[in-house]
């Protein structure tokens, strides 16, 4: 089977995505995140990913939390709105760690479970992806992981796993919104 590295924001976005590629691909789940804010909602994401991967024998790759590195990132887009240029640079920022991280590790392809979040864009994420896969020379499979049905798939496992949604995107800006 080919190598999959799926950068993963949490579990509520992802489980639907993981049960779909576990089978099809060497699939391992990417959990690489620094915008979520503060740093006890990020181990509570990452621990609901870590239950969804063990649950499917899934491998997960924990990157680190490079919280200062997302600031110096997004500098100077503070106020920007909810789904504005703060949140491609932050989806970059991810996107582009993950795709090295595909490249230097033999990665066949790579995606992203952003596109499943219910106000992230597939228009916005994609043509980010799309760059990375070129830099970095890896496929990127382009999914709007919202489509056909997953969301409420994801919804019914989450809710059956009884696992921890949260109310927010992730950063501290979002966290007010």
């Amino acid at each position: 089977m080919e190598k999959f590295l799926l950068h993963t924001c949490c579990a509520p976005c992802s489980i639907a995505v993981i049960d779909e590629l576990k089978d099809k691909f060497a699939l391992t789940v990417f959990f690489y995140n620094p915008n979520i804010f503060p740093e006890e909602e990020y181990l509570k994401r990452k621990n609901e990913v870590i239950k969804v991967c063990n649950e499917w024998n899934v491998p997960m790759i924990d990157w680190d939390y490079e919280q200062e590195r997302w600031n110096e990132e997004i500098r100077g887009l503070e106020g920007e709105p909810e789904g504005g240029a703060r949140c491609a640079k932050c989806f970059a920022l991810r996107i582009n760690t993950a795709a090295q991280y595909a490249q230097d590790n033999g990665f066949e392809y790579f995606s992203t479970t952003l596109t499943s979040g219910r106000n992230k864009s597939a228009a916005v994420i994609f043509p980010i992806a799309e760059n990375a896969a070129k830099k970095f020379s890896v496929k990127f499979y382009a999914e709007d992981w919202k489509a056909g049905g997953r969301q409420e798939k994801g919804r019914k496992m989450v809710n059956d796993r009884g696992i921890y949604r949260q109310n927010y995107c992730g950063c501290k800006y979002s966290l007010h919104k």
